[in-house]
């Protein structure tokens, strides 16, 4: 099976059936998790709200996303979304940052009618003093931005999968709709509009080996950093219904090491000129998400939310363990086909 056929195939059983009305009054799910705002140390209230998702998923989808699984599978009414919004916000409780998820674009009218945007934004407006969500790069425009900037008294943030600056690699191992160049002029756009942008930045996509997944991440930080405020490095983490579950099922897939997040933010560090750089590994430490050996997970996880959180990355060279000769041999196998 080819990866064009492969993605195909996984795509058509990604999205699940219509919901009931009583599911769609629901948000999927909140948390509150530590953030930074500068140099303050800060809670983010993070909620994902119940839509029909990203129109990409019932097309083709990208190669690690499973999050049409927790889709409506089908559009949300205005109604809907404001039962899930009001039950949200009994458990909000004054958080500095607040993060808004749709499993797709915030701005997609498809996803979330302009009304029910600015209803959310405007909900937070009176306390928070940043607000985020993600985009793809054609809904990041003036016309779906302004009122928003309008309802929301603080600092908004927009956050694009850009995942990598490399077309062959966006195109063909990440499956995403549009190459590098639309991304980066989104957030071009973004921030001539005012408006924060955030870059998503994906650490082993299928089909590159440990090394050029590192070495494809750090390129990436080089060429993004002038076009956006912040880059997060995100390792895939397996996610149900995706071909890199697929691969994995098969034992052809590993999850990348978190020794390889550390030499990526240490990397990319040194080029990633004004924008912030940060790394919060989802399922770290898990069999189906970044891990090393176990012994050193949560240690290495700890630093990386350090470094992130102070913006120091020089606590990183001083993390080790035994392990570490493992992922370093491993990488000098790769180009022999052992995987190790």
């Amino acid at each position: 099976m080819t990866p064009e056929s492969l993605a195909r195939a996984v795509a058509r059983d990604r999205r699940p059936a219509p919901a009931e009305a009583d599911a769609a009054s629901r948000y999927v799910r909140l948390w509150v998790e530590p953030e930074a705002i500068g140099a303050d140390r800060v809670p983010a209230f993070v909620l994902i709200l119940h839509t029909r998702g990203c129109y990409w998923a019932d097309q083709k989808g990208c190669s690690m996303c499973g999050y049409a699984k927790d889709t409506l599978g089908r559009s949300a009414t205005p109604a809907e979304l404001a039962s899930q919004l009001t039950r949200a916000l009994g458990h909000y409780r004054g958080e500095p940052y607040v993060k808004i998820y749709t499993s797709g674009s915030f701005l997609d009218d498809r996803e979330v009618d302009p009304e029910s945007r600015a209803g959310v934004v405007r909900a937070f407006a009176g306390s928070a003093r940043r607000l985020l969500f993600e985009t793809l790069p054609e809904f990041a425009t003036d016309a779906n931005v302004a009122p928003l900037r309008e309802a929301f008294r603080g600092e908004l943030e927009v956050a694009l999968g850009l995942e990598s600056t490399d077309p062959v690699v966006l195109a063909k191992y990440v499956h995403k709709n549009a190459p590098p160049s639309e991304y980066l002029a989104a957030g071009d756009r973004l921030r001539a509009l005012g408006v924060r942008a955030k870059a998503y930045l994906l650490l082993k996509p299928p089909y590159l080996s440990e090394s050029e997944s590192v070495d494809d991440v750090v390129r990436s930080i080089g060429e993004a950093s002038g076009h956006f405020d912040a880059l997060s490095v995100n390792p895939v983490h397996i996610q149900n219904g995706t071909v890199v579950e697929w691969l994995y099922r098969r034992g052809r897939y590993r999850p990348p090491w978190l020794w390889s997040v550390v030499e990526a933010l240490r990397n990319g560090a040194p080029v990633r000129g004004a924008a912030r750089l940060v790394s919060f590994p989802t399922a770290g430490g898990l069999p189906r998400g970044p891990h090393n050996c176990g012994r050193c997970d949560a240690r290495v996880l700890a630093a990386l939310e350090a470094a992130s959180l102070d913006q120091s990355f020089g606590a990183l060279d001083a993390l080790d363990c035994a392990c570490r000769t493992t992922w370093s041999a491993a990488r000098d196998l790769e180009p022999l086909g052992v995987e190790a």
